[in-house]
């Protein structure tokens, strides 16, 4: 088995927010959520436009960090309405966009501090 390279899970998260950005995932966020919850330490909320966005965003996460961290469980890849990737203090949630609408985990969520995503790897706001 090969050994994954060792980064902290803070670099892992913005990777993880690259790759989905990669494949043009909207309103990317990366929560730090270790000061206000057990379940993790990083949060990655991502929004795509179809099932299949939403799949290859999935992928696109996936793959990228296969080096550095494989998920424990993966869960909605399916149906790609709303995909869950665990890899233990990392929770990366993809959505289509009424999805992440209805469940609202941003408001759920707004407490905890959301951390820069570096620009070279934003597309939404660039000049085209």
């Amino acid at each position: 088995m090969e050994d994954n390279v060792v980064i902290p899970a803070e670099e892992r998260a913005i990777k993880c927010a690259a790759f989905a950005l990669d494949k043009k995932a909207l309103n990317v966020k990366v929560l730090d959520i270790s000061r206000i919850s057990s379940i993790a330490d990083y949060l990655v909320l991502a929004s795509g436009r179809s099932d299949k966005q939403v799949q290859a965003i999935a992928d696109s996460v996936k793959m990228g960090l296969k080096p550095f961290d494989r998920t424990i469980d993966t869960e909605g890849l399916q149906e790609g309405r709303w995909v869950v990737m665990d890899y233990g203090d990392i929770i990366v949630h993809i959505f289509q966009e009424e999805v992440r609408a209805h469940y609202n985990l941003d408001e759920l969520w707004e407490r905890a501090p959301q951390l820069e995503i570096p620009e070279e790897f934003l597309w939404e706001h660039k000049e085209r």
